[in-house]
C-alpha cells in the first residue's frame, strides 16, 4: 500500500503486471473514506514501477514497456463492531419477583417502583407473568442496603436463619400441624384414606386383612401339629402381611405432592416398596422355609394329627383364592384401560402394588396345594421326609416370586423406555407439524405409574417460524419501518427488535407443541423439546 493506491506484482515469465484500485473503508456510522483520491499531488503509479527481468534477451525488451493498467474493484464488508460481553453478563437477564425478594433481600413494596415486563409464562396454568430486569433489581438492592457489603451481610444472616429453621423443623412439625388451618395449604391434597377404598389400595388392604388372619390360624396349627410344611405356610402368611403393609406405605407416600427436592414427585415409592417386598419375601419367606425343610430332613420327627392342619389349609385356600380374584379383576380392568394384555401389564410392572398381591396370592394358593399334598403323603406313608420336602417346595416357590419382583421393579426404577408403538405415535405427531423439519435423539422414559417423560432435539423451520411472526404484524407498517432505515445504527435497532420477537415466537411454538403432546397423550407428563 503506497500513496493511497494498491500495488501488487503478479509473477509472470514475460510480463510484470501492476494492479491499481481505490479502497473505500466503511465505518459503523455509515461514513466512507476514499483513500485513493485524498491527495492528487501524490506520485503517480508510473513512478512506483520496479524494473523486473534485467539480464534477459534483447528480444524481450520491447515487452517490458507494456503494462496492464486496468483497475479492479475491491468490495469491503460493512460490519458492526463486535461487542465484548465478558465472561459474566447479566444486565439483560430477567428475574421473577420471588427471586428478587429472596436473593436481593427486598420487599414487595420495593418492586412496585421498578419496570415491569410481561413475558411468556413457563407454566401451563398461566399465559404471561411479570418479570424484572436484573440490573434494576441490583440497583434497587444497593439503594436499599447502601453497599454490597451490607447486602452480603443480610444474605448471610438470612441463610443462617434458614439453616436454623431446618434444624428445628422436626420439633416444630407438631406445632405446624396444629396451626395448619392458620398457615393454609397451597394445593389441595387427596385424602390418604380414600386411596385405600379403590384401585390398588383396596387390593392391598384386603390382602393385609386376609393374610393376617391366615398367619394367626396357621401358626396355631403348626404349634399343635409340629408340621414343617405348616410352619412354612405360617411364615409365608407372615411375610405376605408384612410386605403388603409395606406396599400400603408405598402407596400413601407416592401420593405426596412434588417439592423442590423432588420436582418429579414420589411416584417411584411404589416401586421401591415393591422391591423391598421382593427382598423380604426372599429372605423371610424362602429363607426360613428352606431352613426348616433342611432341618426336617436332617432330624425327622413324627407328626401329630393333621386334621386341624387340613381344615386350616382349606380355609386358607379359600381366603387366598378370594384375594387372588380381587387382584386379577383389578389388573384386567387396568390392562384394558391401557390397551394391554393381562400378561403384558404384569410383566411390564405397570402397577407394582397390585402385581405383588397377585404374585403373592398365586404363590400362596400353589403353596397351600403343595403343603397339603406333602402332608397327605406323610399321613399315608408315615414318613416325615415328604413334609420336609413340601417345606423346601414352598421355599422354592417363594424364591421364584421374589426374584421376579426384584427384576421387574429394578427395571422400572432404572427408567426403561416406553413401547415402540407409543414412541412412534409421539414422533409422528411432532413430525406432522409444519414448524418441525426433523427430530433427533428422541428419548421417552416410563417414570412409573403410567407417567412418561419425553425428550427430543427438534430442528425447527426458521421460515415457518418467521412467517408465523409476520402473520401477526402489520405488513404495511413493517415496510415503512424498513424504508426509514438509512444508517447502520437504525438497521441494528430494527434487527434487534424483530429478532427478539421472532425468538419469542419460536418459544411460543415450542410451548404449543409440548401442550399438544400432553393433551393427545395423557400419559406424557413432562416434555423437554430442545432446539437443534
Amino acid at each position: 500500500m503506497k500513496s493511497g493506491s494498491l500495488s501488487c506484482i503478479l509473477p509472470c515469465n514475460r510480463l510484470p503486471v501492476q494492479l491499481m484500485s481505490q479502497v473505500r473503508v466503511y465505518t459503523s456510522n455509515g461514513q466512507k473514506k476514499d483513500l485513493g483520491s485524498e491527495d492528487s499531488n501524490r506520485s503517480t503509479p508510473e513512478e512506483t514501477l520496479h524494473k523486473v527481468g534485467t539480464g534477459q534477451d534483447m528480444t524481450n525488451a520491447g515487452q517490458k514497456q507494456s503494462f496492464l493498467k486496468e483497475p479492479i474493484q475491491v468490495k469491503v464488508k460493512a460490519v458492526l463492531k463486535k461487542r465484548e460481553y465478558g465472561p459474566k453478563y447479566t444486565q439483560n437477564n430477567f428475574i421473577t419477583g420471588v427471586r428478587a425478594i429472596n436473593e436481593f433481600c427486598l420487599k414487595s413494596s420495593d418492586l412496585d417502583q421498578l419496570r415491569k415486563i410481561k413475558r411468556r409464562s413457563p407454566h401451563d396454568d398461566t399465559e404471561t407473568f411479570t418479570v424484572y430486569l436484573r440490573s434494576d433489581v441490583e440497583a434497587k438492592s444497593l439503594e436499599v442496603w447502601g453497599s454490597p457489603e451490607a447486602l452480603a451481610r443480610e444474605r448471610k444472616r438470612r441463610k443462617e436463619a434458614e439453616i436454623k429453621y431446618r434444624e428445628n423443623l422436626f420439633r416444630n412439625q407438631r406445632l405446624l400441624r396444629e396451626y395448619k388451618e392458620f398457615f393454609g395449604n397451597t394445593k389441595p391434597r387427596s385424602s390418604a384414606a380414600a386411596m385405600f377404598f379403590k384401585g390398588p389400595g383396596k387390593v392391598v388392604m384386603v390382602a393385609i386383612c386376609i393374610n393376617g388372619l391366615n398367619f394367626f390360624f396357621k401358626l396355631l396349627a403348626w404349634v399343635y401339629t409340629g408340621s414343617a410344611s405348616m410352619f412354612s405356610e405360617a411364615i409365608h402368611s407372615l411375610a405376605d402381611t408384612c410386605n403388603q403393609a409395606l406396599l400400603a406405605l408405598g402407596i400413601s407416600q407416592s401420593a405426596r405432592t412434588p417439592d423442590p427436592s423432588h420436582p418429579y414427585g414420589f411416584t417411584n415409592m411404589r416401586y421401591i416398596a415393591s422391591l423391598i417386598s421382593g427382598v423380604g419375601i426372599f429372605m423371610m419367606g424362602a429363607g426360613l422355609s428352606w431352613y426348616h425343610g433342611i432341618i426336617g430332613l436332617l432330624h425327622p420327627h413324627p407328626i401329630e394329627s393333621l386334621l386341624w392342619a387340613y381344615c386350616i389349609l382349606a380355609g386358607s385356600l379359600v381366603s387366598e383364592g378370594a384375594t387372588l380374584l380381587v387382584a386379577i379383576n383389578e389388573i384386567r380392568r387396568s390392562a384394558r384401560a391401557k390397551g394391554l394384555s393381562f400378561y403384558q401389564y404384569v410383566v411390564q410392572s405397570r402397577d407394582p402394588s397390585t402385581n405383588v398381591v397377585l404374585l403373592e396370592d398365586a404363590a400362596a394358593v400353589l403353596s397351600v396345594a403343595v403343603a397339603a399334598t406333602c402332608m397327605g403323603l406323610t399321613s399315608l406313608t408315615g414318613n416325615p421326609i415328604y413334609d420336609s420336602v413340601g417345606s423346601l417346595g414352598v421355599g422354592t416357590l417363594l424364591g421364584t416370586v421374589s426374584a421376579f419382583l426384584i427384576y421387574t421393579n429394578t427395571e422400572a426404577l432404572l427408567g426403561r423406555s416406553i413401547q415402540p408403538e407409543q414412541l412412534q405415535r409421539l414422533t409422528e405427531l411432532l413430525e406432522s407439524d409444519p414448524v418441525v423439519r426433523a427430530i433427533h435423539d428422541v428419548k421417552a422414559t416410563d417414570m412409573g405409574m403410567s407417567k412418561v417423560r419425553f425428550k427430543a432435539e427438534v430442528d425447527f423451520d426458521g421460515r415457518v417460524v418467521t412467517r408465523s411472526y409476520l402473520e401477526k404484524q402489520d405488513i404495511e407498517q413493517l415496510l415503512q419501518e424498513i424504508q426509514q432505515v438509512k444508517t447502520l445504527e437504525e438497521l441494528e435497532a430494527f434487527m434487534l427488535k424483530h429478532g427478539e420477537n421472532i425468538i419469542d415466537t419460536l418459544g411460543a411454538e415450542v410451548d404449543r407443541l409440548e401442550k399438544d403432546l400432553k393433551q393427545r397423550n395423557p400419559d406424557v407428563r413432562h416434555v423437554d423439546l430442545e432446539i437443534l
